[in-house]
C-alpha cells in the first residue's frame, strides 16, 4: 500500500494527513453491505471483523476517505472492493444517495460518532452486494448477520466510534427495525 500512497494523486503523506486532520473536517464514506431477497428486502447485514491499533477486536462497517478529485461513487466502490474483495459485486446506483450524514468528532459526546484522530464528515450508504465477499486489507473476516442479530445490544457494543448507531439508523431506514 505504501507504493500506492506515493504515486496516486490525491493521497497525502502521513505527516500531511495529520496536519490536515488537525485543521479541517475530512470527507469519508461509510457503507453497510447487505444481502437482499428477490423483493429487495434486506435479509442479512455484513460486518467486518477488525483488529484495532491497540489490539482490540471489533466489528465495523466499510469505511474510508474520499480522495481529492475523486467522485463519491468511486470512493464508495474503491472501499467496498478494498474491504470486501474484487468479486463482492456491489450494486451502487449511478447517482447514489446517502441514507444519512454522520459527523465524527475527536471529542466524545458532541454526536454519537467519535474518531479520536479527527473531525470527519461521512456520507453513509446501504449497498446490496451479490457476489462472494472475501475481506482484504486490515479486515480479518466478514460475517453476515440477520438484521435482528446486527441490531442487538451485544453487537452494538462490538462496534466502536458510534458505528453501531449508524448501523441501527441504516436498518431503520430500510424498515428492519420497528
Amino acid at each position: 500500500m505504501a507504493d500506492t500512497t506515493e504515486t496516486t494523486p490525491g493521497w497525502l503523506a502521513p505527516d500531511e494527513l495529520e496536519q490536515t486532520r488537525a485543521r479541517m473536517p475530512i470527507l469519508y464514506v461509510d457503507a453497510v453491505p447487505v444481502r437482499v431477497d428477490e423483493c429487495g428486502e434486506v435479509t442479512h447485514v455484513g460486518l467486518l471483523l477488525r483488529i484495532g491499533p491497540d489490539g482490540t477486536v471489533s466489528r465495523a462497517l466499510v469505511s474510508g476517505r474520499v480522495l481529492h478529485h475523486e467522485r463519491v461513487r468511486d470512493a464508495l466502490l474503491r472501499h467496498l472492493e478494498k474491504d470486501l474483495g474484487p468479486v463482492a459485486l456491489p450494486r451502487v446506483p449511478a447517482s447514489p444517495q446517502p441514507f444519512t450524514v454522520a459527523e465524527y468528532f475527536p471529542t466524545h459526546g458532541v454526536t454519537p460518532f467519535h474518531d479520536p484522530r479527527q473531525h470527519a464528515v461521512s456520507l453513509a450508504y446501504i449497498v446490496p452486494v451479490a457476489g462472494d465477499c472475501r475481506p482484504r486489507q486490515d479486515a480479518l473476516d466478514l460475517v453476515w448477520f440477520s438484521p435482528q442479530e446486527a441490531s442487538s445490544p451485544l453487537m452494538q457494543q462490538e462496534m466502536p466510534g458510534g458505528q453501531g448507531v449508524l448501523l441501527k439508523q441504516a436498518l431503520a431506514h430500510v424498515g428492519c427495525l420497528s
